[in-house]
């Protein structure tokens, strides 16, 4: 059973890394879904997938830097206020409730699908 558990964490982690790599974002809300349906709390998973998120996030973007898709300096503006956005939404987890959080995001996830579907 331990090896059957460890495939589905590996297939898991796969697609979201692959989901973030490929699109830029979105490897947290595949995370979030998995991580609850493999045994994780509302909260834990939303924690646990900006967790796992950082260092894919780093590797995307170090080889988007190193592959010239990207300018360094075209994203240092937004990171002040990305950095401030992340401060303050760790705040704001810790207060709100697992049911408010679980209507938040999908309300989120939904608004996300329906814009990239008419863009």
């Amino acid at each position: 059973m331990k090896i059957k558990e460890n495939v589905r964490i590996a297939v898991i982690g796969t697609a979201i890394g692959l989901v973030n790599g490929i699109l830029g974002a979105g490897g947290g809300m595949l995370a979030v879904p998995l991580l609850k349906k493999i045994g994780f709390s509302q909260k834990e998973s939303h924690t646990n997938a900006i967790a796992i998120i950082l260092p894919i996030t780093i590797v995307s973007a170090a080889i988007y830097l190193f592959k010239d898709f990207v300018e360094i300096k075209d994203s240092l503006i937004y990171i002040p206020t990305g950095l401030l956005g992340a401060v303050l939404g760790t705040y704001i987890l810790k207060k709100i409730s697992p049911k408010w959080l679980k209507r938040i995001f999908s309300i989120l996830m939904v608004y996300a699908g329906v814009r990239l579907l008419i863009k």
